[in-house]
């Protein structure tokens, strides 16, 4: 996705007017200790609160979530709760000018949103994948981060795991030869989540605040925690869930970008329930001289193939698998070699405390342009499978020029908690 100048941004989003708003919260780097933020307290959330409380440099000072049951659990998880404060209203924590950075780890619709107006407030920014819910929030995310100059971090974590990255230098040396195809591949058992009628929200959940940006819709437990991923609305499935990671270490290992052209198709072989999104899913991205294939199975264990979820390599001197217990290259004559370890969240976490003391967005090992493009890709993915067709996407302009494709590339905000501004002012 062609990178927005600062310049650019700011002539978009109303010239004097958005200058004052990162300027006025651009702040100082920190230099010794990192105030911390975690914004969304499930289960990823709680990763987040772990790693981060454990490093030496940095301090998880507050914890957002608008269920009331999940503030407490992470307000116990941490080394000292009595240190840090409970907020049901992410507002607070971004107006607070204490703290310096944070950890967005909601459902997908809030990603963006809330990544923007962290960087207007002056925060650095982790946040998970995918970093966009639909392919047009990538160039409002990537404007904004180019125009507050803070480090935004992406959730895909084998960009910072040393084992990760000898594993892609190891392919990029040529040892393989050329290579014209890498395979993702997710496959792993998902179960059923049946069927669930409509109903109130739980005691004290501001269940609007949660829709943010998302249409309004009564309450289910099948759209709430976790199951979200499953619903268009709040996620894109699991292409966009665990899928983004196998396809961003193939699309890092074969070293492009955005693709010429994408064709998917997808479907439900196996779930008979409340799931809008695929539990089987194949995609081909195409490039010139290689392509991105992309194959999901949500009704599979992981020792079916002999592997986990992971991505192939296919060179003309053999293949190389990268997946979470290593990386090994294996030759036509026969010979295997490990040429890489497994990825490290920790390392990842790390490296973002490291860039935001320095103040150095270059120095991420997961900066938000690879974010975008690998979130891109997903989404293209998805769109590709529910139109049905293969769609070629204009960057420049930001179509496929296709009606029914052009159609899913975005949604207009809900007028709520200044959103529907938000997205205008970012164009």
């Amino acid at each position: 996705m062609t990178p927005l100048t600062r310049k650019t941004f700011l002539m978009q989003a109303g010239g004097a007017a958005a200058t004052a708003v990162f300027a006025a919260n651009a702040g100082a780097a920190p230099s010794e200790r990192v105030r911390h933020a975690i914004l969304g307290c499930g289960g990823q959330g709680m990763q987040h609160l772990k790693i981060f409380s454990d490093l030496p440099d940095c301090d998880v000072v507050a914890v957002c979530d608008v269920d009331p049951e999940r503030r407490a659990k992470a307000l116990s998880g941490l080394p000292d709760g009595g240190r840090a404060r409970a907020e049901a209203d992410f507002r607070a924590v971004l107006d607070d000018p204490e703290i310096d950075s944070v950890s967005i780890v909601t459902p997908d619709h809030w990603h963006t949103p809330l990544s923007v107006m962290a960087l207007q407030a002056g925060k650095h920014v982790y946040v998970e994948k995918p970093c966009t819910h639909t392919v047009a929030e990538g160039r409002m995310l990537l404007a904004a981060a180019h125009a507050s100059g803070k480090c935004v971090q992406h959730g895909t974590q084998s960009r910072g795991s040393t084992g990760i990255k000898d594993g892609i230098a190891f392919l990029q040396s040529g040892a393989l030869g050329t290579v014209r195809m890498a395979k993702a591949i997710n496959h792993q058992f998902r179960g059923p989540i049946g069927r669930e009628p409509d109903s109130a929200p739980p005691e004290g959940v501001d269940y609007d605040r949660w829709l943010g940006p998302a249409p309004a819709r009564p309450f289910s437990k099948n759209r709430w925690h976790y199951n979200w991923h499953w619903y268009w609305d709040y996620g894109g499935g699991d292409m966009v869930n665990d899928g983004i990671h196998q396809v961003d270490v193939a699309r890092w290992g074969l070293g492009v970008g955005l693709p010429h052209a994408v064709s998917a198709s997808g479907g439900q072989l196996f779930y008979d329930d409340d799931h809008e999104t695929p539990d089987t899913q194949v995609a081909t991205f195409e490039y010139d001289g290689c392509y991105l294939l992309y194959e999901m199975r949500l009704w599979t264990k992981y020792p079916l193939e002999g592997h986990d979820n992971g991505v192939i390599f296919y060179g003309d001197n053999g293949i190389l698998s990268i997946g979470r217990k290593g990386c090994e290259a294996r030759f036509i004559d026969g010979e295997r070699k490990e040429v890489g370890g497994t990825q490290d969240i920790g390392e990842h976490m790390r490296n973002f405390i490291a860039c935001v003391k320095n103040d150095n967005p270059a120095g991420l090992a997961a900066p938000v342009a690879e974010g975008v493009a690998s979130s891109t890709l997903c989404n293209l993915g998805n769109v590709a499978t529910r139109v049905g067709k293969r769609i070629a996407y204009d960057d420049a302009t930001g179509t496929c020029n296709e009606a029914d494709a052009d159609a899913l590339l975005g949604y207009d905000y809900r007028d709520a908690y200044g959103l529907r501004q938000l997205q205008l002012l970012a164009g």
